[in-house]
């Protein structure tokens, strides 16, 4: 194995400088806590009935005696969304696996769970990112009761496990460990969803067309098999050692997806202060974990949405990482999976391929990730997750997984891999900073030109489509689509309009405070653009016919206006009272007090 990568290291010990106060308190709060018993001694009887009242006689009997342990289990099912449907029998195999070894289990809470796919362009959008805070604050009310020794938490989705994981670095002394429900099986490919996207937005394809496709694609229970922020959010609790290695992309409702589970909460019960091996989630998630999930991001052209995720996730544990970090080691950080968008195969494809544990092998190998970390799964380090887990005669085991690429059109090796770099870039300039993901552009669209056209909702340029008026080279500016503006919803419609224009030929970019999804693809979208334009954001000056130059190989993204005339622009702001009456007047204070999309887009505390 290589030695450390030089720029990995000097990332890496920039960040523990730059953090060193803040993850010391951190984590004095957490060693303060760490290696109490679960302070159930210290509750009354009143509060102990209350906490058992529903129990079984014989979980009575142990939470009585005080003696063993007993398991948090913090569940975001809910029967609408295909990904966390399958937790449904969760809780369950949870409390069985815990009652054999002698514990207790109880379900804690639930969190909200959205579903971006479902408001792509509706109302709801509005409420999807403070979402994830919503789901950070609900995970520490279920913690919150001194009665559990380690949580395990169940999520998959968009904001779900950030949020998750937030919630559970406020309680970073207890142990924990996620589990997943896995993908569905293989549909329609997405190559083939993507194409009828393009042709219903050209009106080539009836309704009727695209709800077949896209039922075709979308068909039974697991999270979507394209590489989106869901299958993002898994490959990182697996790098940061959150999983038990191997679990990430187990197909759901199988045999050893249930025996991954069960041993997930054992292994949970075992790294409590009463076992012999006391792991708290607080010192798993430190500054050389962040590096690695930053890293495995950019090898596998994962999700732009986690620029601000792991940001927020970082700021949780005391840790401050920016979009400089995500930059510096995306020059080094080669790009090894070709998984849609970035490529044409889907998740159940990438796995079967060799999937996250040859990615960390070839990573490993190369100097390119650290070892040295604490994980869920004990001694090893992240060598551990080179293994992959199988079913001897119903008992799971793990063995070596791959060692060289089973599909060199879908995992390549460090030696030959896809990109040199890891796809994604930083953007500089008079328009703000903002981040592009790079892995599924086209040389020949690396660098626009052209002039801008101004919208401010999707809607709006979807109409401007409709109305045969963007038939021309042109940067679309989505404006006031920031945290503080409007929620920061994702402009996922966007996507097969822009497409539809790019393959007519036309350069087409957009230039956005907003978010794209996690499948943004073949578009250059400078996204996430700070400051945004609600905070005078440079990008709010911007007018109809100003040329814009979008050069993703220099990381510059300028208006190319005068610089007298550009600094004596006034900005009408637009009317942002948007859908008050979709809940969104409950966020309000969420609005106010929303940090920036580079300090992780944090709502309702770390402020």
């Amino acid at each position: 194995m290589s030695s450390l990568n030089s720029t990995v290291s000097a990332v890496t010990e920039r960040i523990i400088k730059r953090s060193d106060q803040t993850r010391r308190e951190y984590l004095d709060g957490v060693n303060k806590l760490s290696g109490r018993r679960a302070q159930r001694g210290s509750l009354s009887c009143t509060n102990i009935a209350h906490a058992v009242a529903t129990a079984s006689v014989n979980d009575k009997l142990i939470l009585h005696a005080e003696e063993q342990p007993n398991l948090a289990i913090v569940s975001s099912y809910n029967e609408m969304l295909s990904a966390h449907q399958p937790f449904v029998t969760y809780p369950d195999i949870i409390k069985s696996a815990a009652r054999s070894v002698g514990a207790t289990a109880q379900f804690a809470g639930g969190t909200p769970a959205m579903c971006d796919g479902v408001t792509q362009g509706q109302p709801g959008m509005e409420l999807s990112l403070f979402s994830r805070d919503i789901i950070a604050m609900s995970t520490a009310i279920a913690l919150s009761h001194n009665m559990f020794d380690a949580g395990v938490f169940l999520g998959v989705c968009d904001k779900i496990v950030p949020g998750l994981l937030m919630g559970a670095l406020s309680f970073g002394h207890l142990p924990a460990v996620f589990i997943p429900a896995g993908p569905m099986t293989t549909g329609l490919s997405n190559k083939e969803k993507a194409r009828t996207r393009q042709k219903f937005a050209e009106g080539k394809a009836t309704r009727a067309e695209l709800l077949e496709s896209e039922s075709q694609s979308y068909h039974g229970p697991g999270t979507c098999t394209f590489y989106g922020t869901a299958n993002s959010n898994q490959m990182l609790m697996e790098i940061m050692g959150l999983h038990l290695p191997g679990a990430a992309f187990i197909n759901p409702g199988t045999p050893l997806r249930d025996a991954l589970t069960q041993a997930a909460a054992k292994r949970a019960l075992e790294l409590t202060s009463r076992g012999k091996e006391f792991t708290p989630v607080g010192h798993i998630v430190d500054e050389k974990a962040i590096v690695n999930a930053i890293i495995g991001l950019l090898a596998t052209g994962g999700s732009t949405n986690h620029t601000l995720h792991l940001v927020a996730i970082a700021r949780s544990a005391g840790i401050i990482i920016d979009w400089n970090d995500f930059d510096d080691l995306s020059h080094v950080i080669p790009s090894l999976t070709h998984v849609y968008p970035s490529g044409q195969a889907d998740v159940n494809q990438f796995h079967a391929a060799g999937g996250i544990g040859l990615v960390i092998r070839e990573l490993l190998d190369a100097g390119l990730l650290h070892n040295d970390v604490t994980t869920v799964a004990g001694k090893g380090g992240l060598r551990r997750y080179t293994e992959e887990p199988w079913l001897d005669n119903d008992k799971l085991k793990w063995r070596e997984g791959a060692s060289e690429p089973l599909d060199d059109t879908i995992v390549a090796t460090v030696a030959k891999p896809f990109m040199a770099d890891g796809g994604l870039r930083l953007m500089h300039g008079n328009l703000g900073r903002a981040v592009v993901k790079t892995s599924a552009i086209r040389e020949q669209h690396r660098v626009i030109k052209a002039p801008a056209e101004i919208f401010h909702s999707q809607t709006a340029l979807k109409t401007a489509f409709e109305n045969d008026e963007l038939n021309h080279d042109f940067v679309a500016v989505i404006a006031y689509q920031g945290p503080r503006a409007n929620g920061m919803p994702e402009l996922h419609q966007l996507t097969p309009v822009l497409g539809v224009l790019l393959d007519r030929g036309y350069k087409v970019a957009l230039v956005t405070d907003g978010r794209m999804s996690g499948a943004s693809g073949k578009v250059p979208a400078a996204i996430h653009v700070s400051p945004e334009c609600l905070l005078d954001g440079p990008l709010a000056r911007v007018q109809r016919g100003d040329m814009i130059e979008l050069n993703t190989i220099t990381g510059e993204l300028n208006a190319l206006v005068d610089e007298k005339e550009w600094a004596s622009r006034k900005v009408d702001i637009p009317d942002l009272s948007g859908n008050e009456d979709t809940g969104r007047l409950l966020f309000t204070g969420f609005r106010k007090h929303v940090s920036t999309a580079e300090t992780g887009a944090v709502s309702a505390f770390g402020q």
